[in-house]
């Protein structure tokens, strides 16, 4: 007879003995508590995993990016106002002027109308999120009154732990996590050490429509388009492009307001000399890009309408031979990445004769185009996610997860020293990066990312 092995149980179950038969003894357990609720930890999770998907990080900045947009649009209603008033004559104000300043107020009054309408969705989606979490907490609280071995407890004392050291580890990396011999350079701003949080965020003019393209702003504008942005979006089938379009400000791309609208390349898309893959800049009123079905960078005049080609070294790599890539997956069409700093316009790209390493080379204005200094690195292509130029310093990036991208190469031109440790983080809005473009004009780095627009601000010392 086993009766001492369950006697310690006697506090959880009732125990009774059946008559017993010749050959054997049999007892019932009958279990004293109350059956565990798994219903409503279900409904729990889901209410949850609700709340969390009507959260998110997009939703967050909606707000912010539209505050900025009326923040740097209003100065500027202000100053052509008082630009207007300084024209007249006496009798007649400038036509032309009383043009620009009305399209000015219809899109302030787009933006006003977008922040009304976003403040008021958050404010209802934040009354039904605090019911809902209060009714979670209470419900929360109903079911720890089973957990009879305080088990519970003792998880969140151990989450609690957890953080805690997490906290002492972050701190203590901050603490060691400036480079010792950071790459050189001849940068007006000191040295790059880190970036930002985002500062603009938007879905821009065609929200989830168009997952690859580019975007930001021309470092050597024209007279008058100092404030203005461009946006390049894959139309065809994710690859290719033939026009590029053009926002007066940055509240004017935000709340979609193009003018004067599309600069058509070709009327057909794809054809000879349109736009292949999203490494796209703009530069000096002209637009950098990969040309179709070449292993030539194609330079369209916005002013004049007219296209030159430029012939990369024999073996450069095309048409999806030569992607940036994470583990698991390539980008397609991203062999040839157009980039500019204060100095110009840059290409990188690989060769057959760099076995898949990264080239850099600096592209020279005028007519012809031509290529001047080539730089050869040690970093390969496809362990490269998307690169940029600051200061005539190429950085590097890596995939880190659908959260985080890691800045963590370098190739200083001035000083030909490279680095494998910059361990500068850029927090996404989306898990993938298909371009990035620095812009020497405020030293924002402008970010194309699964069809959303965001900037991070480069920090200097």
């Amino acid at each position: 007879m086993k009766l001492h092995v369950i006697v310690p149980l006697y506090a959880l179950f009732t125990l009774t003995q059946q008559a017993p038969s010749r050959d054997s003894c049999v007892c019932e357990l009958v279990n004293s508590n109350k059956a565990f609720p798994h219903e409503k930890l279900s409904g729990v999770e889901d209410k949850a995993s609700t709340c969390s998907g009507n959260i998110s990080p997009q939703k967050t900045m909606e707000l912010e990016s539209v505050l900025l947009g009326l923040d740097r649009r209003l100065p500027q209603l202000q100053e052509d106002v008082s630009m207007l008033e300084r024209e007249d004559d006496g009798q007649l104000y400038a036509a032309l002027s009383l043009q620009v300043i009305e399209n000015e107020i219809i899109e302030i009054q787009q933006l006003i109308d977008k922040l009304n309408s976003t403040t008021l969705r958050h404010k209802r989606l934040t009354a039904d999120t605090t019911k809902q979490l209060e009714t979670m907490k209470a419900e929360m609280q109903e079911l720890e009154k089973y957990d009879t071995m305080q088990v519970v407890k003792r998880q969140q004392d151990n989450h609690r732990l957890t953080r805690n050291l997490d906290e002492c580890k972050n701190e203590e990396g901050h603490l060691i996590s400036q480079p010792t011999q950071p790459p050189h350079g001849d940068c007006p701003y000191g040295q790059f050490v880190n970036i930002s949080g985002v500062r603009v965020y938007t879905a821009g003019e065609y929200p989830a429509s168009y997952k690859y393209g580019a975007w930001g702003q021309d470092p050597k504008p024209e007279k008058g388009k100092e404030s203005w942005y461009w946006l390049v979006m894959l139309t065809s089938s994710n690859i290719y492009a033939n026009y590029v379009r053009l926002y007066s400000s940055l509240s004017a791309l935000i709340a979609g307001v193009s003018v004067p609208g599309n600069i058509q390349i070709h009327s057909s898309n794809p054809t000879t000399n349109t736009i292949q893959g999203p490494n796209v800049v703009m530069y000096g009123e002209a637009l950098y890009y990969n040309c179709y079905n070449e292993d030539d960078v194609c330079r369209f005049n916005l002013t004049t309408k007219t296209i030159t080609t430029l012939q990369l070294p024999k073996g450069t790599r095309y048409n999806s031979k030569g992607n940036f890539c994470r583990l698991g997956e390539c980008y397609p069409y991203t062999d040839l990445d157009l980039a500019t700093d204060e100095s110009g316009v840059w290409v990188i790209y690989t060769t057959t004769k760099a076995f898949g390493n990264l080239v850099l080379s600096k592209v020279e204005e005028g007519e012809p185009l031509t290529l001047n200094k080539t730089w050869n690195t040690s970093v390969y292509k496809q362990a490269v996610t998307n690169t940029f130029m600051v200061c005539g310093v190429l950085y590097a990036t890596r995939y880190v997860d659908k959260s985080w991208e890691e800045i963590f190469y370098s190739f200083d031109t001035t000083t030909e020293v490279e680095r494998f440790n910059i361990g500068i983080f850029i927090n996404k809005m989306a898990p993938t990066i298909l371009s990035l473009n620095y812009s020497p004009v405020d030293q924002m780095l402008h970010v194309y990312c699964d069809s959303t627009l965001a900037s991070y601000k480069l920090l200097f010392e």
